[in-house]
């Protein structure tokens, strides 16, 4: 693994960073993110394959389960987290874990990634069943709690998955369903949470979101499941109700604390 050589890791495109002005280090930036969309175009067809074997593990009341370190354990903590308020689903139906626990979210945990057998052992925590689906997220493609983890829970019959930005590294040889997103070297020579973390945090959205839909946690375009949690919300969903039923926005405020979410408003009053 050590010879094993990473675009994540290859110099930067651009030199004498310091010399440059402010502009043009921004347009550098710019231009290099630019390359990212396209980067994960061309995995859509593995995305979809995830996508699908999802939607059939979850209609079975299976679960999702990131693993990362870093960076990458972040944005699958990330993705995992907005789930319940956006979509309604229960909090441990999608969890993101992260090497070093939940301490690592905020500090990072020496030699924590390094460690091949604590993923599986987090992840067994919540009392796994084949049903359920892991994602490693990891940009080098050569963590070991990562790996780790997505080899012991194929071992055990889970379908695993992993997110990286470094094609044909040991990752993507440890999982069924390897997305790995070619967005080149950094701006910054090895700073993965640039390119490589949008990447993934695209990635993520794609993932989730569409999954969400497949499972009927959207109507039309709209979260008819989000969890009403501020005033922001509540008047959303309030809109969304005065448009499905053609009511009053009074009415529909009432039918929306009544009934709790936008999609048991709207069945109560059409079915």
């Amino acid at each position: 693994m050590a010879d094993y050589k990473k675009i994540t890791e290859q110099s930067s495109n651009y030199d004498a960073l310091e010399k440059m002005s402010t502009s043009s280090i921004l347009e550098n930036m710019n231009n290099e993110d630019k390359k990212i969309a396209d980067a994960v175009a061309l995995v859509i067809p593995e995305i979809t394959t995830l996508v699908n074997a999802l939607e059939e593990r979850f209609n079975k009341g299976g679960r999702l389960f990131y693993i990362g370190a870093g960076t990458s354990g972040r944005l699958g903590i990330l993705d995992a987290s907005e789930i319940p308020p956006t979509f309604g689903m229960p909090y441990d139906r999608v969890v993101g874990l992260i090497a070093g626990g939940d301490s690592a979210i905020r500090k990072a945990v020496e030699f924590a990634e390094d460690n091949t057998e604590q993923a599986w052992k987090d992840i067994n925590e919540f009392n796994v069943t084949e049903n359920d689906v892991v994602i490693g997220i990891a940009a080098s493609g050569t963590t070991p709690y990562v790996i780790g983890g997505v080899t012991t829970a194929k071992e055990k019959g889970l379908l695993t998955a992993c997110i990286t930005n470094n094609p044909s590294s040991p990752l993507t040889k440890a999982v069924e369903i390897p997305i790995a997103v070619n967005v080149g070297p950094e701006f910054l020579t090895g700073s993965t949470r640039m390119k490589s973390g949008t990447s993934q945090k695209l990635v993520l959205n794609m993932i989730s979101t569409a999954l969400m839909i497949k499972i009927g946690r959207v109507k039309g375009n709209k979260m008819v499941n989000m969890q009403l949690s501020n005033v922001k919300l509540v008047d959303r969903g309030t809109r969304y109700i005065v448009e499905a039923l053609g009511i009053s926005y009074t009415k529909a405020e009432a039918l929306l604390k009544e009934h709790g979410s936008v999609k048991k408003a709207i069945d109560a009053i059409t079915k």
